[in-house]
């Protein structure tokens, strides 16, 4: 009898159908675990991104302003008094804005590539710093608007 049974799982090689379904089965749970989170973790990394570069933009914006004495005048590209030609990092700041107003005001802002289209602000009147993003509540925007 002992020799019938190892002769008989001798002649059943591979796996059965129902094996290579509950295998299929347990990868596609997986799968559809695993894909929202990294998802959600990409449009985390692109908020984080464009703040970032808006901060580098402002940092970019105080050096203009200490070697001119004032905010007016100042491009985010080209080649004389951009803040690209300051900070060569910025070539790659996602639609990057600069409003300078006067000599002592200036916003900056940039949106990010993520999904909520979040834009990040920076805007300083005469010394005083505002950090706002829109749409509130939206991606790495907490829900009070600033950052």
């Amino acid at each position: 009898m002992l020799h019938k049974l190892r002769a008989r799982m001798q002649d059943e090689k591979g796996f059965t159908l129902i094996e290579l379904l509950v295998v299929i089965l347990i990868i596609g749970i997986l799968a559809a675990i695993a894909l929202p989170a990294f998802l959600n973790q990409r449009e985390k990394a692109q908020d984080s991104t464009a703040k970032s570069d808006v901060r580098t933009a402002q940092t970019a914006m105080e050096t203009f302003y200490t070697d001119n004495q004032t905010y007016a005048g100042v491009t985010a590209t080209g080649a004389t008094g951009s803040l690209e030609s300051i900070e060569p990092a910025l070539k790659n700041a996602y639609k990057l804005t600069i409003k300078s107003g006067d000599a002592t005001t200036y916003e900056i802002s940039t949106e990010s590539k993520g999904s909520n289209k979040v834009v990040f602000s920076i805007k300083n009147t005469a010394g005083t710093v505002t950090r706002t993003c829109l749409p509130v509540g939206k991606g790495g925007c907490p829900a009070s608007g600033t950052w």
